[in-house]
């Protein structure tokens, strides 16, 4: 079985205490409906017109595959519409994100497959494609995006971590994911955070110590990771 993908947010903290370059999509890159969060390796795709070149892609795909459309964040168009996403999400894909504009929104959010896009709109392409191979590489304005990555999403956004990097970023995201969930339930049980983090301790050092961070603070005492 396997196992849920851990929140982008686990996954950021994580890139950054590994030192793992972030490279975050663009915040106008908004799922079209909540979902959990999710991760897959990346098909990317320029799109330069016509279906044909999604379709390549799906073919193409493994399962469990994020696609990853290129459309030059084009405002004037939608790229991505039911019977594609239908499509991905037949061939066992697992989501798609989409640098552009998509549309039958009402649909897609029925099909259920995550889907991230800059918005809807009801016109589709009326380009005429260029003849020639598809161009199997997408940027998300100005990040790059190659089949060397995996693509992790959910409702805070979208991230591209290596693939030579994943296992020990989503290793590190799940203990940090494990530290705040117990930090969360003690809360709730009544112990506060700064109680948790020993705050108070870390005040009275720093009275003396004014260059005391609390990540400093916290790493000493081997205690629980800054939030």
């Amino acid at each position: 079985m396997i196992e849920p993908a851990p929140p982008t947010a686990a996954l950021a903290d994580a890139c950054v205490r590994l030192g793992v370059p972030l490279r975050v999509g663009p915040a106008s890159l908004c799922p079209i409906a909540p979902h959990a969060p999710i991760a897959g390796p990346a098909m990317p795709v320029t799109h330069a017109g016509s279906v044909d070149v999604f379709l390549e892609a799906i073919d193409d795909a493994p399962t469990g595959a994020v696609l990853v459309v290129d459309n030059g964040g084009r405002d004037d168009e939608a790229c991505v519409g039911d019977l594609v996403t239908l499509e991905a999400r037949e061939a066992g894909l697992a989501a798609i994100i989409i640098w552009g504009r998509h549309r039958d929104t009402a649909q897609l959010i029925e099909i259920g497959l995550p889907v991230h896009s800059r918005g809807a709109l009801p016109p589709g392409p009326r380009r005429v494609p260029p003849a020639g191979r598809s161009m199997r590489t997408a940027w998300l304005d100005g990040v790059e995006v190659t089949a060397d990555d995996m693509v992790a999403a959910d409702d805070d956004g979208v991230l591209l971590i290596p693939t030579a990097d994943w296992p020990r970023v989503l290793e590190s995201a799940r203990a940090i994911q494990q530290v705040e969930t117990a930090q969360a339930e003690r809360m709730r049980a009544g112990a506060s955070l700064r109680a948790q983090l020993d705050f108070a301790g870390y005040r009275a050092r720093q009275a003396t110590e004014p260059d005391l961070s609390l990540r400093r603070y916290l790493a000493e005492r081997g205690g629980a990771i800054e939030v």
